[in-house]
């Protein structure tokens, strides 16, 4: 009996998937019972410490938590993803789902864009490199 079959039964959405909380997730970080959440799904890894090719170490170090960044840093082939689904036992539960960070959307206005700001730094400049290029020509002719 493995320790999936082990815990609690788990409320089920209408698929017939299992879902398992944090806190419940956590308790299962020891070599002989070793779940790991990987984007937001539950694996029940304990089968595979031995024939991990990292070493059994890497994934003890993220028993019981969120191994999804570890995950995709070590950069797993395909076939490693796919192998994935043999360890799957349910779903994170939805109220301990990270939310994600939502990104800021800075909005330029566009007529802003033509405000003497955006025509008068560069004429200034060009009028800089004139007077100096005008200076220099004349300091030569005279020399």
């Amino acid at each position: 009996m493995n320790s999936a079959e082990e815990s609690s039964p788990r409320p089920e959405n209408g698929d017939g998937e299992k879902f398992y909380t944090r806190d419940e997730i956590q308790s299962h970080n020891l070599s002989k019972d070793t779940w790991l959440i990987i984007h937001d799904k539950v694996y029940d890894v304990t089968a595979f410490l031995e024939e991990h090719p990292g070493g059994e170490e890497v994934l003890l170090e993220q028993a019981g938590g969120d191994a999804t960044e570890s995950f995709e840093d070590v950069g797993h082939s395909t076939d490693a993803r796919e192998m994935l689904a043999q360890y799957y036992i349910g779903e994170l539960h939805t109220k301990d789902r990270k939310k994600e960070a939502k990104k800021e959307v800075h909005v330029t206005n566009t007529r802003g864009s033509s405000s003497w700001t955006t025509w008068l730094v560069p004429a200034v400049a060009a009028a800089a490199v004139g007077v100096v290029y005008r200076l220099y020509m004349l300091d030569h002719k005279s020399s």
